[in-house]
């Protein structure tokens, strides 16, 4: 496998660019799984034909994107992800007092269905495509806050169960993560307003019609691959939304 630089980006782009989208095109393809080192940086100029100073400053911004770890005198590697970096980066509800905490989940539902026009979208699935279908149920400090409408594409979690996500020991990105070799490393989010209806009305402790702010979320692995589609319904009325932690890049 190895993967060209011509055929990862658009044309014109800074070459220290293109060996970054080209380095994410080969983690997407496999090519070398978390934990493990990548070739050492004078093999990888010579595969992708630029300068160390070149394949540095891509290895530099990979590196500072959490995707790759440098370990000083041992070479640098795909980075494995903690539960404290899942549940941080990711998790933006917390109490309007500033106070963050672990939720509790309770899952309500699993099953396997061909994925809806809408998933397969999001997902970019071909049609007749099957996908994993779960609710989840949110808990903070007591308080049921937030249900998770969530869709995986079966291709990349072949054999999921039920118990997959019922026993798992951490957050739901760790289980991608460790159990299936899917690692998030980004996700977009677009918020809304909806009413409740009157499923989530009685799952979160509201008035069928009450407001409750929707978050709509793709997640992205490696080379923006689409892994995880969900929509999370959230009672706001001890609990907010944060856009981004004040100590974060371009805060």
């Amino acid at each position: 496998m190895n993967t060209s630089l011509s055929s990862t980006v658009p044309l014109g782009s800074p070459l220290y660019e293109q060996v970054k989208q080209a380095v994410l095109a080969a983690l997407a393809q496999g090519e070398w799984k978390q934990g493990e080192a990548i070739p050492p940086e004078k093999n990888l100029a010579e595969r992708f034909g630029v300068s160390i100073g070149t394949l540095r400053k891509a290895i530099d911004e990979l590196a500072a994107e959490n995707i790759l770890v440098r370990h000083q005198g041992r070479g640098t590697y795909v980075a494995v992800h903690t539960r404290n970096h899942h549940f941080f980066k990711f998790f933006r509800i917390l109490r309007q007092d500033g106070h963050k905490s672990y939720p509790t989940t309770e899952l309500l539902r699993f099953r396997r269905v061909k994925a809806s026009a809408e998933a397969r979208d999001k997902l970019g699935l071909p049609a007749g495509a099957y996908v994993f279908e779960f609710l989840n149920m949110l808990s903070l400090n007591g308080d049921v806050v937030m249900v998770d409408d969530i869709c995986l594409p079966e291709s990349r979690f072949p054999g999921m169960t039920e118990a997959h996500l019922r026993e798992r020991a951490s957050t739901l990105y760790a289980l991608y993560q460790d159990v299936f070799g899917v690692n998030v490393i980004a996700t977009d989010e677009r918020l809304r307003t909806c009413l409740a209806d009157r499923a989530h009305a009685r799952w979160l402790g509201v008035a069928e019609g009450a407001a409750l702010l929707e978050i709509r979320r793709v997640a992205y692995s490696y080379n923006r691959q689409p892994v995880e589609w969900r929509i999370s319904r959230v009672n706001t009325e001890r609990y907010e939304y944060l856009g981004h932690e004040p100590w974060e890049a371009g805060a």
